[in-house]
């Protein structure tokens, strides 16, 4: 085993259909600067995958399949927590800057990524795989006896902290037990992020819709106005269940690549014969077989204190990373503009998603029939319109010349069409049929974003171009609320603005230049 993978070469004959993309991506890992990587971690780790694909997919895996499908759908179902609780919490605490509580929600988020995906390099994947199930549900529940806005800001901003680490966390804690030949389940964990907003709006049906101060109502007390404080037990309590699922009933192992990052090769090589047992499997994987990667007699030893698995984290954000994605014109041109796309739909998106409840309930008082139960219904309706547009995304970017590109850009286009076409609505009912056409096309617009950016990054730089467009797309949803609060909520340019910015991005995909479709994955 140590020979098939610490002496691996890469070339182009070993990448199917090479186009001009992977010829860049083998001549950029060749020019490599030395010192960027640390040489004997990067033998290992390639021993561990192939050990790894050996295996293939089984029990274990499939298992952690649905419970990192759970951070999929707390990195949904809280954002919509917070939207669905904007109006009553506004209405009882006589709020005149709204947004605030948006903005605090993504502050955290941000915060949240950043600590645990680098945090989980040092105490564990393990540990934030479940710690951060189990801050969200704490703090959830707490925010549910805030006094006043500046609290329920607080505490948004808290559990929307274990949130950000979600899917840093678990999808670093999934791929590495996933064989590579499966690594598109990656992309059907899509379908929990769908179904997490309706359970959403399922719940919050009947407690937001009954036990909410009306909309016209001139004063709004704490009893009259309980329903958003049982709804946020409630989605604590879920998350809640999840981490004893996580914690208690499902043994998430560590990650063998953790333990030999540390240098304890003998629990790497022990865990991934546990999970070979537990497929009922056998692995061939030795100790002997990660020490062979150490050259013998040299200087280069592999780095296993704190501050080298700091240093392998930081390498998304290596400059000789940054500038493979920029090596060519073509290279650079397709980077900066899906990094672009990004940060046009991190706006756009909670621009109008984070304020949808609150933009119903104004809209329809205008129709007089802006009632909670009537609101938190039609809310129920377009969430439910997500799921089928997850399935159909994923079946659509399979059409021959068509692709990727002409989904993505076609249901971009399509979602910031439906957003204005909806200030044209002059009843509650028209309001929610684009409403539904707005959220049916923006689904598939994140099913095949998600699967899309990827495949268009060489391997050996897809973490920092990830990095880039995550990062992009997080700092311009910060800004959401920001503009938000300028733009005025119950007017509708902030519909205009999301709706400019979904066609801007959709029309920018068109001129990408590579198409992933039928070709293997760099």
């Amino acid at each position: 085993m140590a020979d098939i993978a610490c002496d691996q070469k890469v070339g182009p004959e070993v990448i199917p259909e090479a186009t001009e993309l992977s010829k860049v991506a083998v001549d950029e890992a060749a020019a490599l600067p030395k010192g960027t990587i640390d040489p004997v971690y990067e033998a290992k780790a390639r021993v561990l995958n192939h050990a790894i694909q050996e295996i293939g997919m089984g029990w274990y895996q499939w298992q952690l399949f649905i419970v990192v499908g759970f951070g999929w759908a707390n990195d949904n179902l809280w954002p919509i927590v917070t939207s669905l609780i904007l109006p009553p919490i506004a209405s009882e605490f006589n709020v005149t800057r709204p947004p605030f509580l948006t903005l605090a929600q993504n502050i955290g988020l941000l915060a949240g990524a950043m600590f645990w995906g680098f945090g989980c390099d040092l105490f564990g994947r393990r540990w934030a795989f479940n710690l951060t199930l189990g801050v969200t549900a704490v703090f959830g529940m707490i925010a549910a006896g805030s006094p006043n806005f500046a609290a329920i800001g607080c505490f948004a901003a808290l559990w929307s902290f274990g949130v950000g680490g979600n899917l840093p966390v678990d999808s670093a804690v999934f791929l590495e037990f996933l064989p590579g030949s499966h690594q598109f389940l990656l992309t059907i964990l899509s379908i929990d992020w769908a179904l997490a907003q309706v359970i959403a709006t399922l719940i919050a049906w009947p407690l937001l819709g009954n036990l909410t101060c009306s909309e016209t109502a001139k004063t709004c007390t704490k009893s009259e106005n309980m329903g958003w404080r049982y709804f946020v037990i409630t989605m604590g309590g879920i998350s809640l269940i999840e981490f004893f699922i996580r914690f208690v009933c499902f043994t998430v192992f560590e990650s063998p690549k953790f333990h030999m990052g540390k240098g304890n090769d003998e629990k790497a090589v022990e865990i991934v014969h546990e999970v070979a047992r537990r497929n009922g499997k056998t692995s061939t994987l030795t100790v002997e077989d990660l020490k062979a990667c150490e050259p013998a007699g040299e200087i280069i030893q592999q780095q296993t204190d704190t501050t080298a698995a700091i240093k392998r984290n930081l390498q998304k954000f290596n400059l000789a990373h940054i500038r493979a994605l920029f090596a060519t014109w073509k290279l650079a041109f397709s980077t900066t503009m899906i990094m672009i796309v990004w940060a046009f739909i991190g706006l756009g998106y909670p621009l109008y998603n984070a304020f949808l409840p609150y933009i119903q309930a104004t809209r329809g008082a205008e129709f007089g029939d802006g009632s909670t139960y009537l609101t938190y219904r039609n809310t129920l309706i377009i969430a439910v319109l997500g799921v089928p547009g997850c399935l159909l995304g994923g079946a659509m970017v399979e059409i021959k010349r068509f692709g990727r590109r002409g989904t993505l850009s076609l249901f971009t286009i399509l979602t910031g069409v439906f957003l204005y076409a909806s200030t044209t609505a002059t009843t509650s009912d028209a309001l929610l049929g684009w409403q539904c056409a707005y959220n049916f096309c923006s689904n598939i617009l994140y099913a095949v974003l998600y699967a899309y950016t990827p495949e268009i990054f060489p391997t050996k730089d897809r973490g920092t171009g990830n990095a880039l467009t995550a990062t992009a797309n997080r700092v311009f949803g910060i800004m959401a609320p920001i503009v938000a609060m300028f733009a005025n909520l119950k007017t509708s340019a902030p519909v205009y603005t999301s709706g400019a910015l979904f066609i801007a991005a959709g029309l920018i995909v068109i001129v990408l230049p590579f198409e992933s479709q039928g070709k293997a994955s760099l």
